[in-house]
């Protein structure tokens, strides 16, 4: 990629980060200005989001232990973080220092967010498939990274209305805001799960020391809300049989379905996952979910893939049916929903 390219990338991330991390938002917005670090960021791999995969690398060595004057403005690192304004030389020494380790991470590591609040709008959207089907939900998640978002069944859930939704004794607890249209309808108690698959080219195994740190490093320095989540659903792993299989869904998905039981429903899904596909996969994935939908019920739950909105097909009894949910945070702090099943 480009120079100018990578420079516009960051510039838009620095806009992304307002309100949610003062700390990259001012960095973002001086590496979009700085042609060394713009050429250092241009090792990632084609498709990956650059700016948060070159902070992620940053924020894991800080984390393994990499000792330099950085780490002051980091609140994973200290308690009381230095001003923001003054962080940005000590961080581009940090990444001419450590150039190497970076590069090497840039090449071969992914942005594999396992961001635990989206289940927030897995929950409700989950329940309409159930309603819509009656049968058990065979989970398949494309780009699933460790698997977190597969136990979305097994967390409780509160919307601001005073209501708890999902399993009610669930030591992991999601708070997210519904934005716009009418409150979704949501089953009190999660729908039954029959099987839980998680696809990725390279999955995380949150035992292994270097994949928890860096999904750990994935997520902002300031959210330590998200980190106690993801440390939360992380523990409840070891407690459920997931099958994660690494390499490309497009290519798994034939054979694999082949081995879900028929009577539950298919559950295809994504979150924040598309945008890193190219338009070929992305016209692949639809189709294979065409097909596969003229043998078997199944639902393709989604966003950021054709826009920036949550998208579910169901086809069910051969029939078809399409839902624009609305838009979603990326953090999962809300969503939009545009639905009234009332």
């Amino acid at each position: 990629m480009e120079v100018n390219q990578l420079s516009d990338r960051f510039n838009k991330f620095a806009e992304e980060c307002k309100g949610s991390s003062e700390l990259y938002e001012h960095l973002s917005g001086e590496i979009a200005k700085d042609e060394k670090l713009l050429q250092l960021s241009s090792y990632a791999q084609d498709g990956q989001p650059v700016p948060n995969l070159l902070f992620g690398a940053v924020h894991f060595l800080l984390l393994k232990g990499m000792k330099h004057d950085l780490e002051k403005f980091y609140l994973t690192m200290v308690e009381s973080p230095s001003e923001v304004a003054n962080s940005f030389p000590p961080f581009k020494d940090f990444c001419l220092t450590y150039q190497p380790e970076i590069q090497s991470i840039l090449e071969s590591r992914l942005v594999q967010t396992n961001e635990v609040r989206r289940c927030a709008y897995l929950y409700p959207a989950f329940s309409m498939v159930y309603e819509a089907s009656h049968k058990p939900l065979t989970l398949i998640e494309v780009g699933t990274s460790a698997g977190l978002q597969l136990l979305w069944d097994q967390f409780s859930y509160s919307y601001g209305s005073g209501e708890m939704y999902g399993k009610l004794d669930s030591e992991v607890h999601i708070s997210s805001s519904v934005m716009g249209g009418a409150p979704p309808v949501m089953l009190r108690v999660a729908p039954p799960v029959s099987m839980r698959i998680g696809l990725d080219l390279h999955v995380n195994d949150v035992a292994e020391e270097d994949d928890f740190l860096w999904l750990k490093a994935l997520i902002w320095p300031e959210h330590a809300d998200r980190r106690e989540l993801f440390e939360q659903a992380a523990s409840h792993l070891k407690d459920h049989h997931i099958r994660l299989i690494e390499g490309d869904a497009i290519e798994l998905l034939p054979e694999l379905i082949n081995t879900v039981p028929k009577n539950t429903m298919i559950c295809v899904f994504h979150t924040h996952v598309a945008n890193q596909m190219t338009e070929d996969q992305k016209s692949k994935l639809t189709e294979l979910i065409q097909t596969i939908g003229e043998e078997r019920e199944i639902s393709h739950l989604y966003n950021n893939m054709y826009d920036e909105r949550l998208h579910l097909d169901m086809i069910i009894d051969g029939e078809e049916q399409t839902y624009e949910i609305g838009k979603t945070d990326g953090h999962g702090r809300w969503f939009e929903w545009n639905i009234d099943k009332s």
